[in-house]
């Protein structure tokens, strides 16, 4: 990025997109929004996010202690490139029609009972412990397209629970696809 301020080319159901302006609104960093789905001069979601941390370390979205910075990187993954990618819309397509929903549920179910599990050992209020991490940036548009595909997630506490105390903070408000500028207008909140 060059110096100014950053671009976030953007598309409002992107869940990649949304977690970068989740990063952005958390980080209180003012940006120009342009309705396409990269960041100028960036890469995939989860290096933009480490970008921005290792430009505008605060707040914090990788804690300091090693451990719990591992575990924050290995659920960003397991959400960002295990689940996230398999149930998107390009592979979807591939699926067919008439298969699209039960692929994207299946995919969904098996890659939140492994993200469960994972969980109930690192989780407090959020992912990793009691602070808004990177995860939790991955965690919250992931369970948006698990409603979005009908997945019941009454066999995932830690996981409802996380998503429902990180959607009444502000910055997952904000940057919630039903509040975007190109959000059509049946789906703006």
């Amino acid at each position: 990025m060059q110096a100014g301020k950053p671009i976030l080319y953007s598309y409002f159901r992107s869940s990649c997109s949304w977690r970068v302006r989740i990063a952005l609104a958390l980080k209180g960093i003012d940006h120009e929004m342009i309705t396409i789905n990269l960041i100028k001069d960036g890469g995939q979601q989860l290096a933009i996010i480490e970008y921005l941390e290792e430009t505008r370390p605060t707040p914090r979205l990788l804690p300091q202690d090693p451990k719990k910075r591992a575990s924050v990187r290995m659920i960003s993954d397991l959400i960002a490139s295990g689940i996230q990618p398999v149930q998107n819309l390009s592979i979807l397509e591939q699926v067919g029609q008439e298969k699209q929903l039960t692929w994207a549920q299946n995919v969904i179910t098996s890659g939140f009972t492994a993200l469960e599990q994972i969980l109930q050992s690192t989780a407090g209020r959020c992912c990793v412990g009691d602070e808004v991490s990177m995860a939790d940036l991955c965690l919250v548009p992931q369970v948006a397209n698990a409603e979005r595909f009908k997945v019941d997630l009454t066999a995932y506490p830690t996981i409802s629970r996380i998503n429902k105390t990180l959607l009444s903070l502000e910055a997952f408000q904000v940057s919630h696809p039903c509040r975007q500028p190109d959000t059509p207008a049946e789906l703006r909140a």
